[in-house]
């Protein structure tokens, strides 16, 4: 076949490489319009003087990295405020997610399991899905009724004898964060279990007959087959989690009035990058505080993920049960 002849075979062929770049470009342009491009502005205002005092507008103005400098300064008091609100975050996020997680795990595993067959999975699924449909908004003023000094918990305790006088629970720094952190863990442990249970399912069930087959016990068969094999879905639920709780706004904003009550124990950082946007309208000092945020949120997801996918990466001898 002649040189002529195989380029024009080529340019009849059909390319489907080209409906593929077709196909995934609205998610690209999507993404640079949508996300790229205001995360590189977000990071160009932070680098400007920018923000409201009374009626009149300062800057902007280029300063550098003096908003950075300034956010890592230490206050009268001696505080770095950003370091105490992220460490608050930090907490209230463990709080919530580490019981979160492991009843998860513990309801995915009782559900999808063969032995116990449990009947009606679809209404189980339902109800343990249901919180997560209630707005945290409508949760959090629900907490805050229930266990105001006036409220239904209170008047209980006194009604019981178990107090003398009412308490003040949204005061108190321990409960603050134990509200906080179970309106989070009951609003997404479902999500989270319907998100492992289909991990589950989709794990070979010969697997798990042969591990029987050789005289596996259960504890044998969860931590040597389900959850390596399990493993993706749990370090996608686990960073999601941990994203979605270090962007944590909602809930202890209402809660606690948007002040992190008592002495800013429960402001989160998106609390206080919120401060700078609506209070004193300091565009700068918050482009600086949404940066931290971003680059902490992926140097703790890159930890994560390799911390919990690492010794499934790597290849092992095969073990006997």
């Amino acid at each position: 076949m002649s040189k002529k002849k195989e380029n024009e075979l080529k340019t009849r062929g059909v390319s489907n490489a080209k409906w593929g770049y077709l196909f995934i470009l609205p998610f690209f342009v999507a993404y640079t319009l949508c996300t790229l491009i205001p995360q590189l502005m977000t990071f160009y205002n932070s680098l400007f003087m920018n923000y409201r005092d009374g009626l009149t507008q300062v800057g902007p103005k280029f300063v550098g990295l003096e908003n950075y400098i300034k956010l890592f300064s230490p206050d009268n008091t001696g505080t770095i405020g950003i370091l105490k609100y992220f460490g608050n975050t930090i907490i209230l996020w463990l709080m919530g997610a580490v019981p979160q997680i492991i009843v998860a795990l513990l309801l995915a595993v009782f559900f999808t399991s063969y032995r116990l067959n449990i009947k009606g999975q679809q209404f189980f699924k339902t109800v343990i899905y249901m919180p997560n449909l209630i707005m945290a908004s409508a949760f959090s003023m629900l907490f805050f009724v229930l266990f105001s000094p006036v409220g239904p918990v209170n008047q209980v305790l006194l009604a019981s004898g178990w107090i003398n006088k009412a308490v003040d629970f949204l005061n108190i720094k321990i409960s603050v964060r134990v509200l906080i952190s179970l309106m989070n863990f009951l609003m997404w442990f479902g999500n989270t279990t319907i998100l492992l249970m289909a991990g589950i399912q989709g794990i070979d069930q010969t697997l798990f007959e042969a591990a029987q087959i050789d005289g596996a016990n259960s504890w044998q068969i969860f931590s040597r087959v389900t959850l390596p094999l399990l493993s993706p879905i749990l370090v996608y639920t686990v960073i999601t989690a941990m994203i979605g709780g270090i962007q944590m706004f909602d809930v202890p904003q209402i809660l606690t009035k948007g002040i992190g009550m008592p002495n800013r124990t429960s402001m989160t950082m998106v609390m206080y990058l919120n401060n700078y946007l609506t209070t004193s309208k300091n565009y700068g000092m918050a482009g600086a505080v949404s940066v931290v945020l971003f680059i902490v949120s992926a140097v703790l997801s890159l930890i994560v993920y390799n911390s919990l996918s690492a010794q499934y990466r790597k290849p092992k001898r095969h073990r006997k049960y």
